[in-house]
């Protein structure tokens, strides 16, 4: 399980740009993006498996073509439950706090393909922790590190 992509954008509504890592700062989300802020919905998650879904419907999208601040890969984010956590990469700490969400403008993708993956199988989290987060970086559920020696 790993960060395979991380998207920031200046503005809300569009695509967003990839770059190769970011700041997480707590009770706010990802330095520089407008999605960032005092709010539940501080960062957005999506599987790269989602993105593949839509790729195959013959879509030509990627990582940020859906607004998701973070692209996973390994991991099943819609079975994460409310209140859940993960730690992205050696310190930031993240806590689920919305899965999917409602779409009230149907977004180009929508009208390009008739679907969009982001309202079902994309998370929202606030952050508890901050830290530097990186391509590659893991993505882990804390209590995955820990463990009985018994």
């Amino acid at each position: 399980m790993r960060i395979h992509a991380i998207s920031i954008s200046e503005t809300k509504g569009v695509r967003k740009d990839n770059v190769t890592s970011a700041v997480l700062r707590p009770d706010h989300g990802i330095v520089g993006d407008a999605h960032a802020g005092n709010w539940h919905r501080q960062v957005s998650l999506l599987a790269k498996e989602s993105i593949e879904k839509m790729v195959e419907r013959g879509l030509k999208v990627g990582p940020g073509d859906f607004a998701e601040n973070i692209t996973t890969e390994g991991i099943d984010l819609v079975a994460l439950p409310i209140g859940g956590r993960l730690r992205l990469g050696e310190n930031a700490l993240v806590e689920v706090t919305q899965i999917g969400k409602e779409c009230h403008d149907r977004c180009a993708i929508y009208h390009e393909a008739g679907d969009c993956v982001m309202p079902r199988e994309g998370i929202f989290v606030k952050v508890l922790t901050g830290g530097t987060i990186n391509l590659g970086d893991p993505v882990t559920r804390p209590e995955d590190d820990e463990y009985d020696e018994s």
